[in-house]
């Protein structure tokens, strides 16, 4: 990738590591609705008048078929599903369930994207893993209820979710200003949620801390981590993209140890260490052969 790339793929690494502890902290006093609504609420008041000044919105004309597409496979499926999980499971394990989501990539690009095709090693890759979030559910979860379970089973279809956010982007929205994109997406999603977050929010104003939790959420996590991250996907592509699965949860697992006192095991360790060994080996491309030169064809003594 090429330096600008491995910058935006380090700022998401820590935009999309801080959410899940923030989701934990708003979750405290607010319900799921509420949590997504104010992020993508947040994220349009933010956004909208800048989109406008720049003349961002007029991009999407022709395009809100996969615009709208696009808010429900990576604002509104996702967040609530993501944030109806961490009901029950910590935030540490929410973060290392969503680094299986290159595994998810590997497997459309098989019928969607062939640019995005590993190779020989995609199908081993797949195998390890799904070895380790196997690995990661049943040990972390292995004497927990079926409320546990159900809430890593939300975390990885809201992986599955992004995952074809990812390649919608690159296949239909890549050419689209990054700008114009999130507020469409987001400006679609708070239309969507508000009914569930009017029916379930709170008779009393939230504290300061779930009240801060949900600020950041929509400023750092949505509105600003959106924008880079189009912009990584076109710049790079879907796969390099998804890369940020692989950092983003040491950040997230580091905060959830320190300021929330979360576990960590060996087993949670070993499981990860397998999911992104997976998905390397899964998203890695060939390395590509050289051909003879065609001079060196017609002389056989010029390839020795």
């Amino acid at each position: 990738m090429k330096r600008q790339a491995w910058v935006l793929l380090a700022a998401m690494s820590v935009l999309w590591g801080i959410p899940y502890l923030f989701i934990k902290i708003a979750l405290t006093e607010l319900s799921p609705p509420v949590v997504v609504l104010g992020r993508t609420l947040i994220a349009v008041a933010v956004l909208l008048p800048l989109a406008h000044r720049r003349g961002a919105l007029a991009a999407l004309r022709g395009r809100w078929t996969a615009i709208g597409a696009l808010s429900l496979l990576h604002v509104v499926a996702p967040q609530l599903l993501i944030t109806y999980g961490e009901v029950h499971i910590s935030s540490s394990l929410t973060a290392l369930l969503l680094a299986s989501q290159p595994l998810v990539i590997a497997v459309l690009a098989v019928r969607f994207d062939a640019s995005e095709r590993a190779g020989a090693r995609k199908l081993l890759g797949l195998l390890v893993g799904l070895v380790g979030v196997a690995a990661v559910v049943g040990f972390d979860l292995g004497g927990g209820d079926g409320l546990e379970l159900l809430g890593a089973g939300l975390v990885l279809l809201a992986g599955v979710s992004y995952a074809g956010a990812t390649t919608l982007v690159k296949k239909k929205l890549s050419d689209v200003p990054p700008l114009g994109v999130v507020v469409g997406t987001t400006g679609i999603a708070s239309v969507l949620l508000l009914p569930a977050g009017l029916l379930s929010a709170p008779a009393t104003l939230p504290g300061l801390e779930a009240s801060a939790a949900v600020l950041a959420l929509g400023l750092l996590s949505t509105a600003l981590a959106f924008l880079v991250y189009y912009k990584l996907i076109a710049l790079a592509g879907a796969g390099s993209a998804a890369l940020v699965s692989y950092t983003s949860p040491a950040v997230a697992v580091g905060l959830g140890v320190l300021l929330l006192a979360e576990p960590l095991t060996p087993a949670t360790v070993l499981g990860f260490a397998l999911i992104l060994l997976g998905s390397w080996l899964s998203t890695r491309k060939p390395t590509p052969h050289p051909h003879p030169h065609p001079t060196a064809l017609r002389h056989p003594a010029l390839t020795r």
